[in-house]
Parts: C-alpha cells; structure tokens; sequence
C-alpha cells in the first residue's frame, strides 16, 4: 500500500464519527430550552451532580406524539457527561484514559443480551461502544428510580446525543446504580464522551455543562438487534457507523 493510501486510511480510523445537528433536532433542543422545565415528568428527583439540586426528571413530553424520552432540569438544563468505562475492559482500544475511573465495573446491564448474540462479544466495550447511561436502580432506602423498559425503552436500542453542536448516535447499554449516595443522571461511555469533547475525557473527567440532551427512542424498531449493529467492531467509528443508519431514520420522528 503506498504511503498516501497508508495517510487516508489512518486519517479515516482516527476521524471521529459525528454530524452537524439537523434542523427538528436543533429545534427540539432549543424549544425543551425555552419551555425551562418538563411538564409530564415519568419520574423526578434526581442529580446530574451531586452539588446541583435533584430538579433533574425523565420527561415525556413527546413520549405519545415523537416517542422520544429524554433528560431535563429546571430552568431549561438538559444533563451533563460523566464519563463510565463498565463493560469489557482491556480491549485493544484501551488508550489507558479509562484508568483514571475509581469505579469501573466488568459488567453492563445487558451483558447477557451481548453475549447472546453470539458475535464474539461478551460485553460492550466502552472503548468501543458509544454506549448512553439511562435509567436508575438500587434498593437503598430513598433511592430514585426510573426503568425506561416500563415505557417502551428497549435494551440496547438506539439513542440519539446532542453535544454542542454534534449529533451522536450510541445504545442504552447501561444503568446509573445506587453505588454512591445519589440517583444520578447524565452518563456515557468514554468512547462517546470523546466523540462529543475530545481526548481530555478521562475516567475521572468529563463535562461538567447541563447542556446534554440524551434522546431514547421507545420501540421494538429502535434496536438494531443482533444483525443490525458491528457489535465486534474493533474501533469506535466502525461500531457508531453501523448504526448510523436507524439512528437517522429514528430522529426523523422528531418535529421539532
């Protein structure tokens, strides 16, 4: 292969997969903005960090007409990104960021399901996976939670990331626990955290703004299932491109 062809298919590798917002997104996102707090809130209560207020809900808004539900505070917050490196660890594609966490798990939610689909994969890779962190369990006494499955949220489904003005496409591939003293909000995988803010995302230190709108696509038809995504991709562009394309059928639900 000749030098220029080595350059192309480095520069490609290293390019991170993400779009400019479209219009009904970007529309979306600013009239949640000005509307300042949701109306039809699935559950409330919770924190995007443990120093802000727990104003923080899972609206449903437009769970009947776009059947969409996402994250909001008051006075028109969306959630930050805290970064989460559960899941297969170790991977080829560890550049070692993910060391600096202090409470990485082997293990993510859905694990099972992974596995199941019998690709090679036992898990998702947060070096690999745009994966999002939605919905809230434990059993601590006064811990809030939120199971998006009792609202038509599926497993590994598709969802929709609006980081400034990029557009991200990952899976629900995971679930805020109740290992720390707070039901919080606003997570990714730290693949997805570095497609939304670059390289100084680490284990200890992601985005700090409430300016994140996590977007979940309710139905069977937003999971791209066993067949429908790379789950052995071997980088994250080649996995956030295989689902590029039911992530760009699903916002066509949004009106803005």
């Amino acid at each position: 292969m000749s030098l220029k062809s080595l350059l192309g298919v480095s520069m490609l590798l290293g390019a991170s997969v993400a779009r400019d917002v479209p219009s009904n997104v970007r529309n979306f996102y600013n009239s949640i903005k000005s509307k300042g707090q949701c109306s039809s809130a699935l559950a409330t209560g919770f924190y995007s960090e443990y120093n802000n207020d727990n104003s923080f809900s899972y609206c449903g808004d437009h769970l009947d007409d776009d059947k969409v539900i996402y994250i909001t505070g008051k006075n028109g917050q969306f959630a930050n990104m805290d970064i989460d490196c559960d899941g297969t660890q170790g991977s080829a594609a560890d550049d070692g960021r993910c060391g600096k966490s202090d409470d990485t798990q082997s293990i993510t939610s859905f694990a099972d399901t992974v596995r199941g689909y019998g690709k090679g994969v036992r898990d998702l890779d947060a070096n690999i996976h745009p994966y999002v962190v939605f919905g809230n369990v434990g059993s601590k006494k006064g811990f809030k939670e939120f199971d998006p499955q009792k609202h038509g949220v599926e497993p590994l489904s598709v969802m929709a990331v609006v980081c400034g003005d990029k557009l991200i496409y990952g899976v629900w591939g995971d679930e805020n626990g109740d290992d720390g003293e707070k039901s919080v909000v606003g997570e990714a995988s730290i693949s997805l955290a570095t497609a939304c803010y670059g390289k100084s995302m680490n284990g200890n230190n992601g985005h700090g703004e409430n300016d994140v709108l996590y977007i979940a696509f309710t139905g069977k038809d937003a999971v791209p299932g066993k067949n429908g995504a790379k789950w052995d991709a071997k980088n994250y562009n080649e996995f956030e491109s295989s689902i590029q394309g039911l992530g760009d059928k699903l916002i066509q639900r949004i009106k803005g």
